[in-house]
């Protein structure tokens, strides 16, 4: 099969692409959360970095990875405080021609006591798209521990990318284009949009970016934006108000990672945004075949 997911010592998952890594996955306990790195573009560069390329007390920014700053007021984002993401356990690893996909379950907890606050089940989907492009979808459903968990207004939450330094507009030579047309960070800052996109000059030449889209099923869509010209953009689930969910109602998000070659094309990304919305969503069902527990499959609606 052309795309194949690849279990690796040292807690890692790599999404390989004809044997070829387009993107790691990293669960091992010495991080305070798992996070993928790296996203390759079309040139097998990384456009994301572990950390800021200017401010130590940044080295919470690993690449791409989901993360809120006040679950029942305690902050799962920065590494100041005890409480921790761990993976409990992998479900599955789908192999295939056309796109991979794995599925985890993650525990998220306070740091004091060993009962988790909240169940988080990741699948990621990656699909390979023409002229070395890569398509990563993201769905992340998260089920409290108790009948309703409240997730605190802030800026910082749920999925976090920390582009490449020489994508960033400051460090390098990149620019920050929203879905409206807005570009730089005092123009997009804050504002609601169905998409972020990133792009610069890569090291071996040219052009790349990631083009980051809020699915129209999330909460808030268009969401809005915590993005810094750094080469830092989030889409910010709770900053205009709190999020209350609860078992019956678990809260489920869908994300969108295009890395693409040249400049962002408004066009491009439209068409892109178009075809995730009719995308229907990843089911993790248990596998009526020999020798798998789970598997992985689109349910019939979104």
């Amino acid at each position: 099969m052309r795309c194949e997911l690849m279990p690796l010592p040292g807690d890692q998952v790599s999404f390989q692409v004809d044997g070829v890594e387009r993107l790691g996955w990293h669960f091992g306990p010495t991080s305070p959360r798992p996070f993928f790195y790296p996203l390759r573009g079309p040139s097998a560069s990384s456009l994301t970095r572990m950390g800021h390329p200017g401010a130590p007390d940044h080295d919470h920014h690993r690449s791409i990875w989901f993360a809120h700053a006040k679950v029942l007021g305690i902050d799962f984002w920065s590494d100041k405080t005890p409480a921790r993401i761990r993976q409990k356990q992998w479900l599955h690893y789908q192999d295939g021609d056309a796109e991979m996909v794995m599925a985890v379950l993650l525990g998220w907890y306070d740091g004091h006591d060993p009962n988790e606050l909240l169940e988080q089940e990741l699948v990621a989907g990656v699909r390979p798209l023409p002229d070395g492009e890569t398509r990563l979808e993201l769905q992340a459903t998260f089920r409290p521990a108790a009948q309703s968990l409240e997730f605190g207004q802030t800026n910082f939450g749920f999925l976090a990318v920390r582009v490449a330094k020489n994508l960033s507009a400051h460090f390098g030579g990149g620019v920050i284009t929203n879905s409206e047309g807005a570009t730089g960070e005092p123009a997009i800052f804050g504002k609601p949009a169905r998409w972020m996109d990133y792009s610069g000059p890569v090291p071996k030449g040219g052009i790349e970016g990631i083009t980051y889209v809020d699915h129209p099923s999330n909460p808030g869509h268009p969401v809005h934006w915590h993005v810094r010209e750094d080469g830092w953009m989030g889409a910010s689930v709770c900053m205009q108000e709190p999020l209350l969910i609860t078992r019956k109602q678990p809260l489920v998000l869908r994300y969108l990672l295009h890395a693409h070659r040249g400049l962002y094309r408004p066009e491009r990304a439209e068409k892109l945004a178009k075809e995730f919305a009719a995308t229907a969503r990843y089911e993790v069902v248990r596998a009526k075949v020999k020798h798998q527990q789970y598997a992985i499959r689109r349910v019939t609606q979104n």
